[in-house]
């Protein structure tokens, strides 16, 4: 398979996992976490080096999360509490995500040291991603006026364990596949060389 045909393969996975997961944030007993982190961090890592399809990706990507949070609030009975003027800050927060899979792509090595690298890696963006989201829901969001910084920060830091482990769920069983992949081409071209 061609390198531009692997790339869009893998993005239109990408998309059809945002597609299935987005509705339920933290997921359910009946439905999975969002995969969105996930899926902007993937997405850096292996679109970003397409430079020319790189801006396009992410923002078919931004479009595409834009339509399912529509859809779910405006017709799938979605409570719209999140839509706020700090919605938009979701951009910064995806692209944080975005561009850490990017700085990932360009250090990455398929060896044991890199796979540890893409651990903090996940963990740091999606710490950050969380940050931002929530900072720019408590200061843009108009709902939290009465509520200092300090409040907002203890009655939000409950959301910080299941918003980090849905991400880094779907970003280890990512590396997964990922290794699994590499080590069957590798032992392919091996074989092909003896």
């Amino acid at each position: 398979m061609k390198p531009h045909s692997k790339k869009l393969v893998i993005f239109f996975t990408l998309m059809f996992l945002m597609l299935i997961t987005r509705f339920n944030h933290f997921g359910s007993s009946t439905s999975f976490p969002d995969a969105s982190l996930a899926v902007f961090l993937l997405g850096g890592f292996f679109i970003s080096r397409l430079a020319k399809l790189s801006l396009a990706a992410f923002t078919l990507l931004l479009l595409e999360a834009g339509a399912i949070d529509y859809y779910a609030t405006q017709f799938a009975g979605v409570s719209d509490w999140c839509i706020t003027p700090a919605y938009w800050f979701l951009i910064p927060t995806y692209a944080s995500m975005w561009f850490s899979g990017h700085w990932f792509a360009t250090r990455q090595q398929s060896n044991m040291t890199s796979l540890a690298l893409f651990g903090g890696v996940a963990w740091l963006s999606t710490s950050i991603a969380f940050l931002i989201s929530n900072g720019a829901f408590y200061l843009f969001s108009g709902k939290f006026t009465e509520m200092s910084i300090a409040e907002y920060a203890t009655s939000v830091a409950k959301y910080y364990p299941p918003y980090v482990s849905g991400s880094l769920m779907y970003l280890a069983l990512a590396a997964i596949i990922y290794v699994v992949i590499i080590h069957f081409q590798n032992s392919s071209t091996n074989a092909a060389h003896q």
